[in-house]
């Protein structure tokens, strides 16, 4: 059997107090006043607006990123990243063989509603 890496929890009480949704990127920019090299994505949720998010996802080409679909959580509290208010967390995992921090987005595999819930 896996080793299990961190105590188990119910869904209840952290999965679902957590609002991801689905969000569409309209707008790819370096962000200069990170730490470390970032982008500054502004992504439409539908209903629940258009937000700013800074994040590590330079592997990609900035134009490969603008259009996609990316899920974010929505109802963490906003975080200053350099001289931007990054206002949701884009969901990624690590970009193969690149630095600690880089990331490659989530993305679902087929068109699905803007604000989408994922469940």
């Amino acid at each position: 059997m896996p080793e299990q890496t961190k105590p188990r929890v119910d869904k209840e009480s952290t999965f679902d107090l957590l609002e991801i949704r689905l969000g569409r990127v309209v707008t790819v920019e370096e962000e200069p006043s990170s730490p470390k090299k970032a982008y500054k994505l502004t992504v439409d949720f539908g209903k629940f607006g258009v937000r700013t998010s800074v994040g590590r996802f330079t592997q990609h080409a900035p134009e490969e990123l603008k259009g996609k679909l990316v899920l974010g959580v929505l109802n963490f509290e906003p975080r200053r990243v350099g001289e931007t208010l990054s206002e949701v967390l884009i969901l990624g995992v690590q970009y193969p063989k690149a630095e600690s921090g880089e990331a490659t987005f989530i993305t679902p595999a087929a068109e699905a509603k803007i604000g989408g819930k994922l469940f």
